[in-house]
């Protein structure tokens, strides 16, 4: 069995008085001519020597940086100075490199008023720690579904952010669903038992839905209003997709807001392009420069793991019944340049682990068929169905062993084990999909499961008929998932979290051809 407790290693967390301090939101005592950092900092897609890093301020500055292997930040690196412009809603995002592997790094902000140089703000601190280089125990959080379905930010908190972070992960992969573009919020809610859900804080921007650019990005910022996300996000690199609730439930080339009085622009291409603007500004995505709004990628995090990022949502088909016989642009929901690139770094990936992180689930039906791969007729592949199985028979004719797929989108926690031998499309090695979430939204499920890929279901949990739909945070039913690979067996435990840190459910999977 893979060993649950990670070596003991320096860590900006609770412990750390100076960076405790910094994750507070600034601003209350200092003085009104000074700049201001207004959501933390954030660190993501981090390898073996780089990694990216975040932040925004409050009025056009310049921002200097540096990064340490010390907490101290004695004999810190200074990096280029860099300019927070309105352009960009006076966020900054760059890529640090050249960065030692296996080793904490602490990265500081200080901004510079561009208007007065020498008004210059407090510091700023984050960490991150690079990925390893050779075998060690591995830890990484995942799970999706942020502030939606009208929960928003109550006294508690979003409580399921600081269960993760006391667990210490590597990383944390945010499945997607990570804003609710389309969900407006209002001030209360009452729940059935009499209770009134209270949102303590409600900008102008979480009241209706977005539809400007000003207001995709006001989604990002009210997420990032809450502590426990800024604490997690200042000391877990976190991987970021997304899904639908980015732009608006559902959405594909076809989807229609025609009689959806909520919105006065009507064009969903509008819309995504604005959303995927915001997406990108103010999340820590390595930029890729031949296509810079490009989700779907791969990190890689040692000779154990690599990290491979899908986008089931940007280069889909038009949603439909999803019956289609034959494998064309309309059936797709990666699209071909997409699954090409997933086969060959698939194919060259020398790590022990593929960890596939999926923006919806395979067997699952999702919107009666038509919303993600699945179309719940239990037959043979059909529709979107057919690029998957081309991918899952690659996947065994190629070789490519211990493929996991971690997914979220249907708000509640389950374990499936694919096998050939129960499916109607066959021609594939069995493997296990893992679904968590929500992290603070809406609980719903389960799900029913399509037996083309041959799921089984080892494990759920999700509400009960008597509780009903749509749970608040309050009922407890948020989830998340921890991921652990042994340095010494390489054997991966992935465990099912509750926002309590109750463990639901343990598996510990055994690594094909791995040394031991």
């Amino acid at each position: 069995m893979t060993r649950l407790i990670r070596p003991t290693r320096r860590a900006v967390l609770a412990g750390s008085t100076a960076f405790a301090a910094s994750l507070a939101m600034p601003g209350l005592s200092r003085a009104a001519d000074r700049p201001v950092f207004t959501h933390g900092v954030q660190s993501g897609d981090v390898d073996t020597t780089s990694g990216m890093i975040w932040t925004r301020v409050d009025r056009p500055a310049r921002i200097s940086m540096e990064v340490s292997t010390t907490e101290s930040f004695a004999n810190a690196r200074k990096l280029a100075s860099m300019d927070a412009l309105p352009a960009s809603d006076l966020t900054l995002k760059r890529l640090v490199d050249g960065l030692p592997s296996d080793q904490d790094i602490f990265y500081r902000f200080v901004a510079a008023d561009l208007s007065d140089i020498n008004a210059v703000s407090e510091p700023i601190i984050g960490q991150f720690r690079t990925a390893p280089t050779a075998r060690r125990d591995i830890r990484f959080a995942w799970s999706g579904d942020t502030a939606g379905q009208g929960w928003g930010i109550d006294d508690e908190g979003m409580a399921t952010y600081a269960t993760m972070a006391t667990h210490r992960p590597d990383f944390f992969i945010h499945s997607g669903d990570t804003v609710y573009a389309d969900g407006p919020m209002e001030d209360e809610v009452a729940l059935k038992d009499g209770t009134i859900w209270k949102n303590a804080v409600l900008p102008d921007e979480k009241r209706k839905v977005a539809e400007t650019l000003n207001e995709f990005r006001g989604q990002w910022k009210y997420n990032m209003l809450d502590e426990n996300v800024r604490a997690l996000n200042a000391a877990v690199p976190c991987f970021m997709q997304w899904d639908d609730h980015e732009v608006v439930n559902n959405w594909s080339s076809s989807r229609s807001l025609m009689d959806d009085e909520r919105y006065s622009e009507k064009s969903v291409h509008v819309l995504q392009a604005r959303a995927t603007r915001a997406f990108h500004e103010m999340t820590p995505l390595r930029i890729t420069p031949s296509e810079p709004s490009r989700v779907y990628r791969k990190i890689n995090y040692g000779p154990m793991l690599d990290v491979f990022f899908l986008d089931m949502r940007s280069y889909r088909g038009p949603n439909s019944e999803n019956m289609q016989e034959t494998l064309t642009d309309a059936s797709r929901i990666l699209g071909m340049e997409q699954v090409e690139w997933l086969k060959r770094a698939l194919t060259q990936s020398r790590a022990t682990w593929k960890v596939i992180a999926s923006d919806m689930p395979i067997g699952l039906v999702v919107g009666g068929g038509q919303e993600a791969v699945s179309n719940g007729d239990d037959g043979a592949a059909r529709g979107r169905e057919l690029e998957i199985a081309e991918l899952l028979r690659f996947i065994k004719t190629a070789r490519i062993d211990n493929t996991v797929w971690f997914t979220a989108d249907v708000h509640y926690t389950a374990a499936h084990f694919y096998d050939p031998e129960k499916a109607q499309f066959q021609d594939f090695d069995p493997f296990w999909e893992f679904v968590s979430g929500p992290l603070h939204a809406g609980t719903f499920g389960p799900n029913p499961l399509d037996a083309t890929f041959g799921p089984e279901v080892r494990y759920v949990k999700a509400p009960s008929k008597e509780q009903g739909i749509n749970l608040p945070p309050s009922m407890g039913l948020q989830f998340f998932g921890l991921v652990d690979i042994d340095g010494q067996t390489e054997q991966m435990t992935v465990r099912l979290m509750d926002r309590a840190d109750t463990e639901l459910y343990a598996v510990t999977l055994d690594p094909k051809g791995a040394s031991i």
